[in-house]
């Protein structure tokens, strides 16, 4: 058999995806990052037909350079919460801003193969959108981020995806150093708000583009 390992994620994704639907999710599955990027900027947001668009914090959203392209388009009003040249202040107030959008953007902590997204969130924003405010929202999701069950999830992101995060961002959370969650109560702990994701609500609310390529953390 040529590409082995392309196969075996292909099985993994069509998997997660019936899962995801029986959870009332809309689900694709793109080959690659630039095919979720054409997938999504070509036929799925224009589908939705949204007037205002922001995002949530997400490195797999980024790796696709969708970013860029949405940032650009006059087709669409942007509310940008990574634009660095915002005070503290103004950043707060455009995250408030954001859950009342027509379209946010965002990925997934981890992802179980029964189709649950877990998330852990430090301001709270990102959860706070994909759980209610947004008309509608897109996540894409990395093959590497599925995992077997909810303790696989919980182990991913407290012992790999937010020590990475920290060291990602400069903070001083003690996890940082060691590499592994400390339970710890640093000013910079990352770690402050879970969801579970079990369905959408309502159905075709939230859209899955699941990416056979490792992306994000």
């Amino acid at each position: 058999m040529d590409n082995p390992i392309q196969h075996y994620w292909e099985i993994r994704l069509q998997k997660t995806k019936r899962a995801l639907e029986a959870g009332n999710f809309d689900v694709y599955i793109a080959d690659n990052k630039d095919l979720a990027k054409k997938m999504a900027y070509d036929t799925i947001i224009p589908a939705m037909a949204p007037k205002t668009i922001s995002w949530g914090g997400s490195m797999t959203f980024v790796g696709t350079r969708l970013y860029e392209s949405l940032r650009n388009d006059p087709r669409y009003t942007v509310l940008d919460t990574y634009d660095k040249s915002l005070s503290p202040e103004e950043s707060m107030q455009r995250r408030r801003e954001s859950l009342m959008v027509d379209l946010f953007i965002t990925g997934t902590n981890a992802l179980t193969e029964n189709g649950q997204l877990v998330n852990l969130d430090m301001i709270g924003n990102r959860v706070a959108a994909l759980t209610f405010g947004p008309r509608q929202v897109l996540v894409f999701v990395g093959r590497n981020k599925i995992v077997a069950d909810r303790e696989a999830a919980f182990a991913r992101i407290k012992n790999f995806a937010a020590p990475v995060n920290v060291m990602r961002l400069d903070k001083k959370s003690p996890c940082g150093k060691t590499g592994h969650c400390e339970n710890c109560s640093s000013p910079d702990r990352i770690c402050n708000t879970w969801t579970i994701t079990e369905k959408s609500f309502p159905k075709h609310r939230v859209k899955v583009v699941l990416i056979n390529e490792d992306m994000g953390f």
